[in-house]
């Protein structure tokens, strides 16, 4: 692909993303700010529970 191409397409999918972000921001401020806050909050503690339990043996 050349370059300039490339480049058009990289321009394009970033101004998709940026308006996409916009949407959300939007979005989070008119819902519960702390719900987003919340959900990654406990996924932390899940993947720390995880992660500190210890794994059973295998059975031969």
């Amino acid at each position: 692909m050349a370059p300039e191409t490339h480049l058009v397409l990289h321009h394009a999918h970033a101004a998709e993303l940026r308006a996409e972000a916009d949407t959300h921001r939007l979005a989070s401020r008119t819902g519960q700010p702390s719900d987003m806050r919340t959900r990654l909050g406990w996924t932390l503690v899940e993947v720390g529970l995880r992660l500190a339990t210890p794994k059973p043996a295998l059975a031969r």
